[in-house]
């Protein structure tokens, strides 16, 4: 029996695709750069699995052409809005996800963005390494301390959550969300967790605000003028969740203006392009969408995908089915 075949549109972990290819007939894009429309209307016409990025867009448009092959879409990444569910489903593909595996590594980034914005540490790297220091000085490059300051999650997920805890438990600091859903009376103890019941409420208490809510029609721009005015002027913002949630124009404003103190960005509204107008500020520390990327978690997160494709082939409902 001929085993299925599967494009990986991105290299990935070799110990992942060492695993891949003991059962399936595996591909992986040569290039490593994201597939255009034309190649991934191939791939689904040609392969029987696709395990597409957040940068491969699969849309209606391409997901209800006729003769598609693929039967499933293993995605590699928790987010999935870069996929129509809808048309998957009325084309009959099962599409799965990787929800769990990032949780730490995103968790850490918060954090590490958190730190960075507080304390000025781009400023500071980029004064050195432009040759530009002139020593220690008492007043120079003064940050924030974040111990004892409230840092406020928009949405209370798994990465949300450990970023609190590790904000609490490490950097001292309050924990306050505002979500879809309220936490249970434990997890909001643990936490020592406030809940905010609107984000009008949450942004005004907030001296971090970091986001951790999914990309889409709901949140697109939930961040913009109004929300950036309603934060204190010496407030954070950090966003390691999905770039289509900050407008960045009015966020490049915000802070030319000092409307807000910071903001550490790991997401961006068009990646890989990124705003000049934040590019040429100094309150902003800009990482390359660095969220999973460390060994452990990129490596969990392609067994994980393994683990779902495994599953759909031997004819059970894969664990992390989303549509």
């Amino acid at each position: 029996m001929s085993r299925p075949t599967l494009l990986i549109t991105r290299r990935l972990p070799a110990s992942v695709l060492e695993r891949l290819r003991a059962r399936y007939e595996v591909t992986v894009n040569p290039d490593d750069r994201p597939l255009g429309r034309e190649a991934l209307l191939m791939a689904l016409r040609t392969y029987d699995a696709l395990s597409p990025t957040i940068t491969d867009k699969l849309d209606a448009a391409l997901l209800l052409n006729s003769g598609l092959k693929t039967r499933i879409i293993a995605n590699f990444g928790a987010g999935y809005e870069h996929i129509d569910l809808e048309a998957a489903r009325s084309a009959n593909l099962v599409v799965t996800n990787t929800p769990d595996a990032l949780t730490d590594a995103t968790a850490e980034l918060t954090l590490l963005l958190i730190l960075m914005t507080s304390r000025r540490a781009g400023e500071g790297e980029r004064l050195v390494r432009a040759g530009k220091w002139s020593g220690w000085a008492p007043t120079q490059l003064l940050g924030t301390d974040v111990k004892g300051k409230t840092l406020g999650l928009i949405g209370f997920g798994r990465i949300a959550k450990e970023a609190a805890r590790r904000a609490r438990l490490a950097l001292g600091m309050h924990i306050a969300y505002h979500s879809r859903s309220r936490a249970s009376a434990e997890e909001e103890s643990a936490l020592s967790a406030e809940h905010h019941a609107t984000l009008d409420s949450l942004l005004a208490v907030s001296d971090v605000v970091s986001l951790h809510c999914p990309g889409g029609a709901a949140t697109h721009h939930m961040i913009n003028a109004q929300t950036l005015a309603r934060m204190k002027p010496s407030a954070i913002l950090i966003n390691t969740a999905r770039g289509s949630i900050v407008d960045e124009e009015a966020l490049a404003t915000a802070l030319a203006q000092r409307q807000i103190a910071a903001a550490g960005l790991d997401v961006y509204e068009r990646e890989p392009v990124v705003s000049l107008a934040l590019r040429e500020l100094e309150n902003v520390v800009l990482l390359p969408h660095l969220g999973s990327a460390t060994l452990a978690a990129r490596t969990a997160m392609g067994m994980q995908m393994a683990d779902n494709l495994d599953s759909f082939f031997s004819g059970r409902t894969p664990p992390n089915r989303v549509a």
